[in-house]
């Protein structure tokens, strides 16, 4: 596993709503999981505020740490990951359609790529009752109004890059591409189809363009690394 940390959200004004689908979605679960309507409307101003650290990520875990008027709290947070066989049926689903690679690697999740895995038994957006979240603070529930600030900010960071929401799953980005591309490389048993040319030549572009990103990011390291 490999942790990530997220860079801190600046204060913002205005209401910061969730502008994708899939935000609204992991929006509308940090909602259901709260105790009160007043947990959540102290949650979005915290979440607003510019007083939460870098958030941190990893397979079915969060945490980060946050500041109020009376102290500083760590958040910790949980997300059920996904058990073998629904990893694996997600990796079907994204390979069903070689354009599914370069959505998410541009920063987009498919509607009916979420729907396909739904259909093969896969549920990626988490419920409500699904986010576990604990605060060092006294609150007597949970999510107290820092973990549902936590919460509110994640569903920016998701929005940004939808591999946030897989690592969480317990599918991060580079275990994905790593199983298309051994998918792609499989050679068929006799009378299996043929993997199809457009996910190899599809999973081929989507790679190249995680290495112009790489470069973009390292602009200082030798390109000869990328290729």
């Amino acid at each position: 596993m490999s942790a990530v940390v997220h860079p801190r959200v600046p204060p913002r004004r205005g209401a910061a709503r969730a502008t994708t689908w899939w935000g609204k979605a992991w929006t509308r679960a940090v909602e259901e999981s709260a105790y009160a309507e007043r947990d959540l409307l102290l949650g979005r101003t915290l979440s607003r505020s510019g007083r939460i650290g870098g958030i941190t990520t990893d397979e079915g875990t969060f945490f980060a740490a946050v500041e109020d008027d009376h102290g500083l709290w760590t958040v910790s947070g949980t997300v059920p990951v996904l058990d073998d066989p629904s990893r694996t049926a997600f990796v079907e689903t994204v390979a069903a359609e070689a354009g599914r690679v370069a959505a998410l690697l541009a920063g987009e999740l498919p509607h009916d790529l979420v729907e396909h895995a739904e259909e093969a038994g896969v549920e990626l957006l988490p419920y409500g009752g699904e986010l576990g979240a604990a605060c060092t603070c006294d609150a007597w529930v949970d999510p107290c109004a820092h973990a549902l600030a936590v919460l509110y900010q994640l569903t920016w960071v998701v929005e940004a890059d939808p591999f946030v929401l897989l690592q969480l799953r317990g599918l991060p980005r580079d275990d994905l591409l790593a199983r298309l591309h051994e998918r792609a490389d499989e050679t068929p048993a006799a009378g299996e189809v043929e993997p199809g040319d457009d996910l190899e030549t599809g999973l081929d572009a989507a790679l190249r363009a995680a290495r112009v990103l790489a470069l973009v990011d390292e602009p200082d390291k030798p390109v000869d690394h990328l290729f």
